[in-house]
């Protein structure tokens, strides 16, 4: 099939979504690969003032390491806040003590906390300012449609396939079609455009998974006392009530409610939400005020059931979704970056296709596992700790008591967090692609 449309640019790869991996990934590549290797990102928001972002997010250590690789981690490192322990308690709301049942200390090794709190906004911010420095084409549009574009080759006419196209029925390129109607020829397209992916919907990959039925509440309170940089969980029938320390005497709350209830109570009056949010965190800080409007978000697991398609890859929120119980979204979307970007990097230096199936295969063996295991991690836990049962809460009270008593057993828990275990890419390890 011959190329019917005009393209009206050409890169080698195109990524569609500017949020944080799909801005981490152009960065890694043009910084991997120089100047000569094409990146655009393509997506409505970059034509748009920056709304402030709430929400903050916990950097894994390994997550921190790709970020001070690409050289972004020194634009956010003041503002961001060290977890320097952790404490997990299991209680009911009305409970009038709540044990400490598991601690765990904050350093993957000396001087490297296992994580830190970053506030999404300077976060986003940064990575934008970076991916323009690095020359990553931003185009303020949206991935509406793509045509994969076929060599024009028949047997015996002496007329070669395009470079890239290894047989006939390969596509050479895609054709990807903005909503501003111009087109953009590519070897590789992206899918980092969110949970609703709509190149992943286009690409005919469906998903797998469910709703939970709850909603994570998010805010903002400042507090009275320091936090002195300590993370707590506090298991409840609920869901997880998640308190995160972030720079000053401030912290970022990540509320579990049953759906229903957590939208009547972001609709509360705020003297009334002040008394649901006092109830569950406690009085230890001393004084909370909120300084965010709480909303709340919709919870599931949902995961893709290929990280790939023909000569598309999908990253981040687009290849899937999981429980907030382990804190573990961003830091899920981010090893995808760092494996599709060596996976790509590599065949680039090799001089091979990169948006070829072995390519794209390598990377989809590197993260789907990790991807199902960590799935069905989160999913484990909240089905475990989401429940008013007294036998279940005796069994995870002696699970979690155990694993207290256990170093070795708690030091492998904190690297698998970190995202220190396993085959680590390059540039979670801190090494340059």
């Amino acid at each position: 099939m011959r190329k019917t449309k005009q393209t009206e640019g050409r890169c080698d790869v195109l990524i569609a979504g500017a949020g944080f991996a799909g801005l981490a990934l152009a960065i890694a590549l043009r910084q991997g690969l120089g100047e000569t290797f094409a990146v655009t990102v393509a997506d409505p928001a970059l034509g748009r003032a920056a709304r402030p972002d709430a929400r903050a997010s916990a950097i894994a250590a390994a997550a921190r390491r790709l970020l001070e690789s690409i050289g972004v981690w020194e634009q956010v490192s003041d503002a961001a806040q060290p977890i320097l322990d952790m404490a997990i308690t299991d209680s009911r709301l009305n409970d009038t003590v709540r044990p400490t049942l598991l601690t765990f200390a904050g350093e993957v090794d000396d001087g490297e906390p296992f994580a830190h709190m970053v506030e999404n906004t300077p976060l986003q911010a940064a990575l934008k300012d970076k991916a323009q420095q690095n020359g990553v084409m931003l185009l303020p549009h949206a991935v509406i449609a793509f045509e994969h574009l076929r060599p024009s080759y028949a047997p015996h006419s002496g007329t070669l396939p395009e470079s890239g196209a290894h047989a006939a029925g390969v596509s050479s390129r895609i054709d990807v079609t903005c909503d501003d109607g111009s087109s953009i020829s590519t070897r590789l397209l992206v899918a980092a455009d969110g949970a609703r992916s709509r190149v992943r919907e286009q690409a005919g990959i469906k998903t797998v998974g469910w709703d939970y039925g709850q909603s994570a509440i998010v805010t903002t309170v400042a507090h009275e006392r320091d936090h002195c940089g300590r993370a707590e969980e506090h298991f409840m029938p609920a869901g997880p009530f998640a308190i995160l320390p972030l720079q000053g005497r401030r912290c970022s709350i990540v509320w579990t409610e049953e759906a229903r209830a957590a939208e009547r109570i972001v609709a509360l009056p705020a003297a009334e939400f002040h008394a649901e949010l006092e109830r569950r965190f406690g009085l230890h800080l001393g004084e909370l005020r909120v300084v965010e409007q709480p909303r709340s978000f919709p919870l599931g697991l949902h995961v893709a059931r290929s990280f790939v398609a023909e000569r598309i890859a999908l990253v981040g929120d687009a290849a899937h979704v999981i429980h907030p119980i382990a804190g573990q979204g961003l830091n899920l979307g981010l090893r995808d970056v760092a494996a599709l970007a060596e996976a790509v990097a590599d065949a680039a230096r090799l001089g091979l296709d990169i948006g070829g199936a072995d390519v794209l295969d390598r990377y989809q063996r590197w993260r789907r596992f990790d991807t199902m295991a960590m799935g069905i991690a989160t999913d484990g836990l909240n089905r475990l700790f989401s429940n008013e049962s007294d036998a279940l809460r005796l069994v995870r009270d002696i699970g979690l008591g155990l694993v207290e008593r256990a170093p070795a057993l708690k030091n492998f828990f904190i690297r698998e967090a970190a995202g220190l275990t396993g085959e680590v890419p390059r540039l979670l390890r801190g090494e340059a692609l």
